[in-house]
């Protein structure tokens, strides 16, 4: 999956500079998104930037450019980082003080990236106590704010206040999301998607997992900087860019590759819906149809339950726990049966979400009684934050 790049564009004369920062990023692979102010469009067309990202530009907060949606919402999920180029005194001003009266300031409160904001100004107005102030503001919240650059500005004048060159800006940029792969050093192994068992050439025994949730796992701990593998099942499904992907059809494929890799893996998640039963016989030909035919099953190999009886000292191993009745037991019980340091407890029953879904619902169980709601939403925004609790409970030394 490509580094989904949002670049707002306020009303600054070096907004034409973003014509070559667009055009950069996307040679560099970037998926671009461009928001801009009305103010922005006195300088440089929309049209312009459509044409160089692919994509439709936004402006208005209602507009209904694309397939419908909340739009300041949904691209605020999906972006990686969001540039603001140029980032003038006004909207520096409301992004300080949390003003959202167009798509790009309601994106900026709604977005949970890293956000950069390259300052254009003349150099009164960037030196005013008003400005420092407010850039004083944004950088106490955690925002990345590029120091301007020195030479002439639109105003005749020679200064500071320039916005930095685009080429800045990027390099500026992979620094920031450099700074965030502090995964760089684990390795993460997680199964995805369902299993499937043979019963003749022509049928078997499956689920309706999808994999999206393992494989959104997967996506959020590579951009984290994670080294990781994944084992999926049969799914329908891109592999996620910077994984390595081992592809197993049944459960005992996928009970091989778990246990030949889970000694040199920090950290083991185990999304994937493995059946639980296999047939008993493989019929060598389709089986026909008959008034009374029985099918004979036995129990897979429980993957989870021996990789509990493995796990080594330090090592960090999770598991899901897909239920529909009395969920918060099932989860708690499975937390403590198959010796796990987190359960990943999901409510299939709920509408709409689950199996087969975008969305999703996760708790997260702990090994000694804690407990996380992490509530419902895309399984894309979910994988970030269990991402994020799995580094940090890893990183703290709380796997036993």
């Amino acid at each position: 999956m490509p580094l989904c790049v949002v670049v707002g564009l306020s009303g600054g004369i070096a907004a034409y500079k973003c014509a070559y920062l667009v055009s950069a990023l996307v040679r560099k692979g970037c998926d671009v998104h461009v928001l801009m102010t009305k103010n922005a469009h006195q300088f440089i067309g929309e049209v312009t930037f459509e044409t160089l990202s692919g994509n439709a530009v936004l402006t208005d907060t209602f507009d209904r450019k694309g397939e419908y949606s909340v739009n300041h919402v949904s691209l605020a999920k999906k972006a990686d980082v969001l540039i603001v180029a140029p980032a003038t005194a006004d909207l520096i001003a409301k992004a300080a003080h949390g003003i959202a009266d167009d798509m790009l300031t309601t994106t900026l409160l709604a977005v949970r990236c890293p956000v950069i904001f390259a300052p254009a100004m003349n150099e009164a107005m960037l030196k005013d106590e008003a400005t420092r102030h407010n850039l004083s503001l944004l950088k106490n919240r955690g925002y990345n704010v590029m120091d301007t650059g020195f030479g002439a500005l639109a105003c005749k004048d020679t200064g500071e206040g320039r916005m930095k060159e685009p080429d800045e800006i990027i390099s500026f940029m992979d620094d920031v999301l450099a700074a965030r792969r502090d995964m760089h050093n684990i390795r993460m192994l997680i199964s995805a998607g369902p299993t499937r068992e043979m019963i003749d050439p022509v049928r078997f025994l499956s689920n309706r997992s999808s994999g999206k949730m393992g494989y959104a796992i997967a996506q959020a701990a590579v951009k984290r900087g994670a080294d990781v593998t994944l084992v999926s099942g049969p799914v329908a499904l891109n592999p996620p860019d910077g994984a390595r992907v081992i592809n197993v059809i049944s459960a005992s494929s996928m009970y091989e590759q778990m246990l030949g890799l889970s000694a040199e893996a920090d950290i083991i998640v185990m999304t994937a819906a493995v059946s639980d039963y296999r047939p008993k016989e493989y019929s060598e030909l389709k089986i026909k149809k008959g008034e009374n035919t029985v099918l004979e099953l036995v129990r897979t190999d429980d993957i989870l339950t021996t990789l509990g009886r493995r796990k080594k000292d330090g090592q960090l191993l999770v598991g899901f726990a897909a239920e529909t009745n009395d969920c918060d037991a099932n989860a708690q019980s499975k937390l403590r049966e198959k010796n796990l340091d987190i359960v990943a407890l999901n409510d299939v029953s709920r509408q709409g979400e689950g199996f087969e879904s975008d969305y999703n619902n996760i708790k997260l169980f702990f090994r000694g009684g804690r407990k996380t709601d992490l509530g419902s939403a895309e399984k894309q925004e979910l994988s970030r934050g269990i991402v994020d609790i799995l580094y940090k409970q890893y990183t703290a030394g709380k796997a036993l």
